[in-house]
């Protein structure tokens, strides 16, 4: 009667079986594949924020610097930065931070040209993913009338023009 009192307490003592071990971690696995795309697809919708966002700063920034500025005009990418800005300056206005200007930014890569004769009389912003379908999946661009447009094509500085769809 002891020797089986004792053989009960050992099986209790035991811990888990290879069995429930396995069901475990098949659960956790399933969990994982479905949390996994959606991570993914909430990352490239911050990435597109984040990309927007900056469209637009530097569409204000182009702005100001027009103003700022009349003799040149509108500015490209590097000459709305600035490290020095005690004054600021056409080739270093301060007018955007020097991690925009610096053409990468949140799984996105950024450009930003002045086109036309001194004074430059307009701009085209460009932002498109750093690798299609994964940091992005969008296509954003602006120019002188600062509306964002975006495509799921390919788009350039010179190829961000009215026709492109108007961000909603």
């Amino acid at each position: 009667m002891l020797s089986q009192e004792k053989e009960r307490e050992n099986k209790k003592k035991r811990g888990f079986s290879l069995i429930e071990l396995l069901i475990v971690v098949a659960i956790i696995l399933i969990i994982a594949a479905i949390a996994i795309p959606s991570l993914l697809r909430a990352r490239i919708a911050a990435n597109e924020s984040s990309a927007v966002a900056s469209v637009r700063t530097i569409n204000t920034a182009e702005i100001s610097y027009n103003s700022a500025y009349p003799t040149v005009g509108f500015a490209n990418l590097s000459n709305l930065a600035g490290t020095s800005c005690t004054p600021p300056s056409s080739s270093g206005a301060c007018l955007i931070d020097t991690t925009l200007a610096a053409g990468t930014k949140s799984g996105y890569s950024f450009q930003a040209a002045a086109s036309g004769s001194s004074p430059a009389g307009s701009y085209a912003a460009v932002a498109a993913p750093l690798t299609a379908n994964q940091t992005g999946v969008r296509y954003f661009c602006s120019f002188a009338d600062a509306v964002v447009r975006y495509s799921t094509a390919s788009l350039t500085t010179s190829t961000c023009t009215e026709s492109v769809s108007p961000l909603q």
